[in-house]
């Protein structure tokens, strides 16, 4: 294997770890859940399209429905989300923000925007789109396999 690839890929694994330790020391701050980043995806859906099923939710974040269920009770729990049964067919759920869902997700799309200012501090807006263009090459190599 071809050693800088693999730096590439070791140093893409870590930068993820790295922003979500930034993450979640921000938010402990701020004293927000304690939660994965599927959760915070699964928010961030919800923000998008207003009510979705727990399938549509199971699909865009990938996760079987068994997964998808404890994640979205969490939520719940949280008293971010709120669960109920679609009037047309009750064995569809239908999962929504609450007022404070839609607060965690202004703060947390925040915390987003000042992990990115330190992430790309000291680049031109030519490195920026640089990377962001061979970053999305790489995604698109790999979903392709």
């Amino acid at each position: 294997m071809d050693y800088c690839v693999a730096s590439v890929l070791s140093l893409i694994s870590r930068l993820h770890s790295l922003s979500q330790d930034f993450l979640q020391a921000r938010m402990t701050e701020k004293g927000l859940p304690n939660l994965v980043s599927s959760h915070g995806y699964i928010l961030y859906c919800l923000c998008q399209n207003q009510n979705m099923t727990l399938g549509e939710v199971s699909q865009k974040i990938n996760r079987d429905k068994s997964t998808t269920t404890v994640l979205v009770r969490k939520l719940e729990s949280a008293g971010l989300v709120e669960i109920q049964r679609n009037k047309n067919d009750t064995r569809k759920k239908i999962i929504s923000l609450t007022e404070k869902g839609r607060n965690y997700n202004s703060l947390t799309a925040r915390l987003s925007e000042e992990l990115l200012a330190t992430s790309y501090k000291g680049f031109s807006q030519a490195e920026k789109e640089e990377l962001l263009r061979l970053l999305e090459k790489m995604h698109e190599n790999l979903k392709a396999d």
